[in-house]
C-alpha cells in the first residue's frame, strides 16, 4: 500500500507491504470469501468457483523451469523507512519490510492455503492439502500434510495453527483482532487436523480468511515473547529466512535450500531468486539517485514527476536500465486526504465538503503530475463495486430501511468530486466551498473564517515528506483564499505513524485497497467499534449505524451478484458522508530496473509478482558487466 505522490502507511499493507495495498496489501488484500460445498477440496473459493483443478502442476502466470540464483536488490513499497524488529503482526514498533503482514508473510510463514493472484479470490493448499466446509457453515477443517516443517526441521502440527490463532486473538495487531473476532476458536484433532469453530451470521470469508494467517512455531514463541520488539529472527517456515540486515539501513532474506514445499503446485515457479534485499532510503529522492548508481536493482516509482521528467540518463537511453508499465487489475482502493472526525470542527459533513470542493485535481494533475492521474471518486475505484448511475432495485431495497437518516444524494447519483478548469483560478468551485462553510456556520470576519464562539477555523496537515509538501502547499493557499488558516507539520515518518496510530492528526494522505471479494477486513476500515480502536484503518472515524448495516451485508452475499449490489449501496453513504477528500489514482505500475532479470509470458491480475515469479538472467547480467 503506498500513496501515489503521497506516501502511505496503510495500503492495507502497514507494517510491511505494497504492495495495505495492501499490502495490507494489503489490504487486507489477500482476505476472500469460503466454499459451499460440504466436501473435502484442495481449494477454497468465495462463490465456489475454482480455476485449477486438483491435479493442477503450477499457476498460469509462473515459468516452471525457472532457474533459481542471483539476488534482487529494491526499496521497500511501504514508506515506513526504518525497521526495529521482525514481527509485522503486532502493534508495537516498526517491522522490517517482508517480515509479515498480510501481504507479504509470504517470505518467511507458511500459511494453510496461499492466493492465486490470477482469480479474484481463491486459494489452493500449502501446509493443508485440502480442507472441508461444514453444511451450516460454522465450522472448516483442514488437513495438513505431514512432510509440513519449521526452518530448524520441527515439524508443523495442528498445535501450531490453535496457537497461532490464540495469539493473534489476544496479542496481535487490533486489525487481525477485529478481522478475528467471529472465529470462536481452532481446536487439533488429531496432529494434522485442525477445525475451526465460528459465529455469527457473515460466515462466507471466515474459511478462506483462517487459510490464510500465518503460521507460527508454537515452541518458539512459549520460549520468546511475542509482543518484544526484537531483531533476533523468527523461527519461520516459508520459502525464506532472514539473512544480513543492519537495522534501518537494509535487510535481506535468503532463499531455503531445505524449505519443504518448494516443488508444491502452489510454489513451483516461484521464489526463484537466492537473495531478496530491501534498501532503507529517509528520502525516495536519495533512493532515485541510489538507483541510477546501481546501488540496488528495481523501483517502483510512485512520482508522476520523477517518472516523467528524471529517468533521461545514458543507462536509460543505453537500455541498461529498462522502463516498463505494467496493468493493475486490482482496485485502486481509497487515496485521498481523510479528515479526523474526532474533531469537532469535522463534525460538520458542509465543512468536509467544503474541503473537497477546495481541493483542485485538475490543476494538480496537470502541473504537478504531467497528467498521469484519474481523479478517485469511489472507496472502490477502479472495479466493477463502485457505484455509478442511480441506484438499482436492488441497491434500493439495501438503503430504503435508512432512508430518513441518509443524505438525500444517495439515493440519486453518487456523489462525485467537482471538475475544474484547470487553470487554478476556477471560482465556481472556490464560491461553492464558501458557501457550504457559511452554511455550516463559519463566516468571513475580516478575511478569517469564524464561528459564533469566535473561534477561528484553522487546520492542520500531517505530512512527513517533501514530496507530500508541494501537493499540499498548494491547496493550503486555496483554503486560506476562503479564509481557512491551513498550516503544514512535517515530522519523521516514525512519529507520523505513530500518531496515526494513536489518531492525532486533523487531516492526513493515506491510501488503502481491498481485495476484489472484500470480507472482514472491510470493519477494519468503516466499522464503528474500529473507529474506537488504535491502529484501525477507519482514520476519519466513521460511526453510522447504515454503513455497519451495509458492511454486513457485504460480508453476507452469498453471490457475486450480491457482493456487487451491497458494496455499490455502501459506496453511496460513503461517499454521500464527505469522509475524505478524494485524489487520484493509476491502474498500472511503473517499474524501473537494470536490465538482468527475465519474468514469465503471463502477468497475474491482480498483482505485479515480481518478487516471487521473476527469476535472475544470468545472461543479461553478464553484459552489463560490473
Amino acid at each position: 500500500m503506498r500513496t501515489y505522490e503521497a506516501r502511505s502507511k496503510f495500503y492495507a499493507r502497514r507494517g510491511g507491504s505494497t504492495l495495505l495495498s495492501a499490502l495490507f496489501a494489503t489490504s487486507m488484500l489477500l482476505l476472500a470469501g469460503s466454499a459451499y460445498a460440504a466436501e473435502r477440496t484442495h481449494g477454497l473459493s468465495s462463490f465456489g468457483t475454482l480455476k485449477y483443478p486438483a491435479e493442477f502442476k503450477h499457476f498460469d502466470y509462473v515459468n516452471p523451469n525457472a532457474p533459481k540464483g542471483g539476488r534482487l536488490a529494491t526499496m521497500p513499497t511501504s514508506s515506513i523507512n526504518t525497521f526495529n524488529h521482525f514481527n509485522a503482526f503486532i502493534l508495537r514498533g516498526d517491522a522490517a519490510f517482508g517480515s509479515g503482514g498480510p501481504y507479504d508473510s509470504g517470505f518467511l510463514f507458511d500459511s494453510l492455503m496461499v492466493r492465486a493472484m490470477d482469480e479474484p479470490d481463491a486459494v489452493y493448499g500449502l501446509v493443508a492439502h485440502s480442507a472441508e466446509v461444514a453444511d451450516d457453515k460454522l465450522s472448516a477443517t483442514f488437513y495438513l500434510r505431514p512432510e509440513a516443517r519449521f526452518r530448524d526441521g520441527t515439524p508443523l502440527t495442528a498445535d501450531d495453527v490453535v496457537f497461532t490463532l490464540d495469539k493473534l486473538k489476544k496479542d496481535g495487531h487490533p486489525r487481525y483482532q477485529m478481522m478475528l473476532r467471529d472465529v470462536v476458536s481452532a481446536t487439533a484433532v488429531d496432529p494434522h487436523t485442525v477445525r475451526y469453530t465460528f459465529k455469527g451470521d457473515n460466515l462466507r470469508d471466515l474459511p478462506l480468511m483462517v487459510a490464510q494467517l500465518p503460521i507460527f512455531s508454537k515452541a518458539f514463541y512459549t520460549a520468546n515473547d511475542f509482543l518484544k520488539e526484537s531483531l533476533d529472527p523468527p523461527l519461520s517456515s516459508g520459502p525464506y529466512e532472514v539473512g544480513e540486515f543492519r537495522q534501518g539501513t537494509f535487510v535481506s532474506y535468503n532463499r531455503r535450500k531445505d524449505y519443504w514445499a518448494a516443488d508444491l503446485p502452489v510454489n513451483r515457479g516461484r521464489y526463484n531468486f537466492d537473495t531478496i534485499r530491501f534498501e532503507y532510503y529517509r528520502d525516495r529522492a536519495v533512493g532515485l539517485e541510489a538507483f541510477k548508481a546501481r546501488a540496488y536493482d528495481l523501483r517502483e516509482e510512485f512520482t508522476s514527476k520523477s517518472w516523467a521528467t528524471e529517468y533521461d540518463v545514458p543507462a536509460v537511453r543505453e537500455g541498461k536500465i529498462v522502463k516498463l508499465t505494467l496493468p493493475d487489475g486490482r482496485p485502486s482502493g481509497a487515496q485521498g486526504f481523510f479528515l479526523n472526525m474526532r474533531r469537532e470542527k469535522f463534525a460538520d459533513s458542509r465543512v468536509r465538503k467544503a474541503l473537497d470542493y477546495a481541493f483542485d485535481f485538475e490543476w494538480t494533475n496537470k502541473a504537478l503530475f504531467f497528467g498521469l492521474y484519474t481523479r478517485t471518486a469511489s472507496y472502490f475505484e477502479n472495479s466493477d463495486l463502485k457505484a455509478e448511475g442511480k441506484p438499482s432495485d436492488a441497491e434500493l431495497a439495501l438503503l430504503e430501511p435508512f432512508r430518513d437518516k441518509l443524505p438525500p444524494e444517495v439515493f440519486g447519483e453518487p456523489y462525485t468530486p467537482p471538475v475544474t478548469d484547470g487553470s487554478g483560478r476556477f471560482r465556481p468551485s472556490i464560491r461553492e466551498a464558501s458557501r457550504l462553510l457559511d452554511e455550516a456556520g463559519w463566516k468571513l470576519d475580516g478575511g478569517v473564517r469564524k464561528n459564533a464562539k469566535g473561534e477561528t477555523l484553522d487546520i492542520e496537515f500531517l505530512i512527513d515528506d517533501p514530496v507530500t509538501e508541494r501537493i499540499v502547499g498548494p491547496y493550503a493557499g486555496r483554503l486560506s483564499d476562503l479564509g481557512v488558516k491551513a498550516t503544514l507539520r512535517r515530522v519523521d515518518p516514525t512519529q507520523e505513524q505513530e500518531r496515526i496510530r494513536r489518531y492525532d492528526f486533523e487531516i492526513s494522505a493515506q491510501r488503502y485497497s481491498l481485495s476484489q471479494t472484500p470480507g472482514p477486513e472491510v470493519r477494519a476500515f468503516w466499522n464503528s467499534e474500529a473507529g474506537k480502536e488504535d491502529g484501525s484503518y477507519n482514520l476519519s472515524g466513521i460511526a453510522d449505524p447504515a454503513v455497519d448495516a451495509l458492511i454486513d451485508k457485504v460480508l453476507a452475499a452469498k453471490s457475486r451478484d450480491e457482493l456487487r449490489t451491497a458494496c455499490r449501496a455502501l459506496d453511496r453513504v460513503l461517499r454521500a458522508g464527505h469522509y475524505w477528500v478524494p485524489q487520484w489514482y493509476k491502474a498500472a505500475h511503473n517499474i524501473a530496473m537494470w536490465d538482468k532479470f527475465a519474468r514469465p509470458a503471463v502477468k497475474p491480475a491482480y498483482d505485479p509478482a515480481i518478487l516471487d515469479t521473476w527469476w535472475y538472467d544470468a545472461d543479461k547480467a553478464a553484459k552489463l558487466g560490473g
